[in-house]
C-alpha cells in the first residue's frame, strides 16, 4: 500500500506540474535513476510512473534520450462559448430526439458514447454481487421485509459519515433513501412546487431533469451558463422574480462537467436564501473529481436547512441499483410524506449491500480508479478530437465527471449528424436534446465513462469525419 502511495503521488506531482505548465512541453524530464535515487524508490517503481504518465499521454519516451513532455494539444481547442438562452420560461421539447437517443440504452451492438454512464468494465461487477448475497444473509427474512420509512440504517449513517469530505456535517438522521438520483429530484420538486411554477436550471442542461420539470407541468427557466464555472450570477439575480426553486448541478454538470468555485456556490446559497427561494442540489457526479480533493457542495454552506442535497452511485458504482438519497434539509418532512405515498420502503437487499460496500472502503478504492481513468479517457478523446474533428472545434475542459461537450463550428447540425452516426453504429448526443430552447444545435456529449480501444479511438475518427461530410453538404 505504502509503494502504491508513492508511486501514485510521484506521478500525480509530475502531471500537475504539466498540466499547469510549470514543465513545457519538449522539456526533458530526470532520469529513471535520478527519479529513483530524488525520491528514494526502486528502479522498477521508478519505471511505473513514466508508463504511468505515457498511459495519460502527458510524457513520451525517445529512444535513447530519455522522456520528455508531450505536446497537450488538446488544452490548445478552443472552449466552448458560454450560454446565452432567452431569459422566458419554456415548456416545450425534443421529445423525438430524445425518445430516438435513450431507446439506444442498452444496445451492446451500439458504441454509446451517448448514454452518460461508466461501462459495466469500469465497475467491481464481482465484489457487487458478493456484498448482495451478503446481505441476503445478514438481514432479517433475507431482505424480504420493509426496511424503515427513512431508509436503511447503515446507508444513512455512511453517506453522512462521507459528507465529512465535502464539510457537509451531515447526520444520519438528515438523510432520506430513494430510487436513485432521479427520484430524489423527483419527490423534491413534487414537494416544493405546484403545476405552473418555475423552476430555474442551467443551460445546457441534462434532458432526464427537464423532462421531469415538465412531466410535473413546470416551466423551466434556463440560466446562462459558463463552461469553466458555471451558473452566471449576475443572470440569476435577474431572473430572481420569475423564480419559485432553483435545481442546479454544481459539480461536473453534465454535459459542461465544470466545477463550481466554492464562492460562487456560497454566493448562490445566500443569494437564494435572502429571497426565500429553495435549492435542490444534484451532487450524482461529486465524487467523480479529476483533483485532488473531493469539491465542496452547496450543502456545505447551507446554514437554515434550505439546501436540499441529492446523490446517488448510479455514476459511480452502480447505475441499475437505484440507490440514492436527499438531505433535505427543513423540508424533511413533506419528503417523507411523498415517499411514504409513492415508494414506501427502498430496495432492502440492495441498500443493504451499498452500505457495506461504502464502509468497507472498497467504494474509495473503486473511485480512485474510476477517476483516473474518466481523466484519462478525457485526455485520449481530447487527442483524438484535436486530430480527427473539423478545425474550429471547441470541447470544454471538465474538472471531472462523465461528459465531454463538443461544440461545432456553424453549419454542423449534430441531429442530422447523429442519424449519419448511427449508420455507422455510433450513437451521440445532440446538443439540441439539453434545452427546451433553439440552441446548441451545433453541440453534442459525448461519455466518457467507455474502456478507452483501438476501436473506440476508430468511432472518435468517424465521427470526426463525417462532421467534416455534414459541414461540406451544408
Amino acid at each position: 500500500m505504502k509503494k502504491d502511495f508513492i508511486y501514485n503521488e510521484i506521478a500525480d506531482n509530475i502531471a500537475c506540474k504539466i498540466k499547469t505548465g510549470v514543465l513545457q512541453a519538449g522539456e526533458r524530464l530526470a532520469s529513471v535513476r535520478m527519479l529513483s535515487r530524488e525520491h528514494g524508490i526502486s528502479i522498477n517503481t521508478a519505471k511505473r510512473v513514466f508508463l504511468e504518465l505515457e498511459a495519460q499521454s502527458l510524457v513520451q519516451s525517445r529512444p535513447q534520450s530519455g522522456y520528455f513532455v508531450s505536446p497537450l494539444h488538446y488544452l490548445k481547442l478552443p472552449l466552448p462559448q458560454a450560454s446565452q438562452p432567452l431569459p422566458t420560461a419554456n415548456i416545450t421539447e425534443p421529445n423525438e430526439l430524445i425518445d430516438s437517443v435513450y431507446s439506444n440504452m442498452g444496445n451492446k451492438e451500439l458504441t454509446l458514447l451517448s448514454i452518460g454512464v461508466p461501462s459495466g468494465n469500469l465497475l467491481p461487477l464481482a465484489k457487487l454481487k458478493k456484498e448482495v448475497v451478503l446481505a441476503t444473509r445478514a438481514l432479517k427474512e433475507g431482505g424480504t421485509e420493509y426496511e424503515p420509512l427513512q431508509g436503511n440504517v447503515k446507508l444513512r449513517r455512511m453517506i453522512a459519515a462521507r459528507s465529512l469530505a465535502w464539510e457537509g456535517h451531515l447526520k444520519e438522521s438528515d438523510v432520506v433513501t430513494t430510487a436513485g438520483c432521479m427520484n430524489a429530484l423527483t419527490l423534491c420538486l413534487m414537494a416544493l412546487t405546484k403545476p405552473g411554477d418555475t423552476v430555474a436550471m442551467e443551460s445546457p442542461c441534462y434532458p432526464g431533469i427537464l423532462q421531469l420539470a415538465l412531466s410535473l407541468r413546470l416551466k423551466v427557466l434556463e440560466i446562462a451558463t459558463d463552461p469553466v464555472k458555471g451558473v452566471d450570477i449576475d443572470a440569476l439575480k435577474a431572473l430572481l422574480p420569475q423564480i419559485n426553486v432553483c435545481l442546479l448541478v454544481p459539480n461536473f454538470n453534465t454535459p459542461l462537467g465544470y466545477c463550481m468555485p466554492d464562492e460562487q456556490k456560497k454566493e448562490v446559497v445566500s443569494l437564494l436564501e435572502k429571497h426565500d427561494i429553495p435549492l435542490i442540489e444534484d451532487d450524482t457526479y461529486g465524487d467523480l473529481h479529476f483533483g485532488a480533493e473531493r469539491p465542496k457542495c452547496c450543502k456545505s454552506f447551507d446554514t437554515n436547512g434550505n439546501v436540499l442535497y441529492c446523490g446517488s452511485v448510479s455514476k459511480t458504482l452502480a447505475p441499475g441499483y437505484r440507490v440514492g438519497w436527499v438531505a433535505p434539509g427543513k423540508y424533511k418532512e413533506q419528503i417523507m410524506r411523498l415517499k411514504m405515498i409513492h415508494a414506501l420502503s427502498s430496495t432492502s437487499v440492495i441498500n443493504e449491500a451499498v452500505g457495506n460496500f461504502l464502509m468497507t472502503g472498497r467504494y474509495e478504492n473503486h473511485l480512485r480508479h474510476l477517476r483516473k481513468t474518466l481523466q484519462e479517457n478525457y485526455q485520449r478523446y481530447a487527442l483524438a478530437i484535436a486530430e480527427f474533428f473539423p478545425s474550429g472545434t471547441k470541447i470544454s475542459r471538465p474538472q471531472g465527471g462523465l461528459a465531454l461537450w463538443v461544440e461545432f463550428p456553424e453549419g454542423i447540425d449534430t441531429a442530422t449528424l447523429y442519424n449519419y452516426a448511427m449508420k455507422k453504429q455510433i450513437s451521440i448526443a445532440p446538443g439540441r436534446m439539453f434545452t427546451l430552447q433553439e440552441q446548441f444545435h451545433n453541440c453534442m456529449r459525448l461519455c466518457i465513462g467507455l474502456p478507452w480501444t483501438a476501436d473506440l479511438r476508430l468511432a472518435l475518427k468517424q465521427v470526426g469525419h463525417l462532421a467534416k461530410w455534414v459541414m461540406a453538404k451544408a
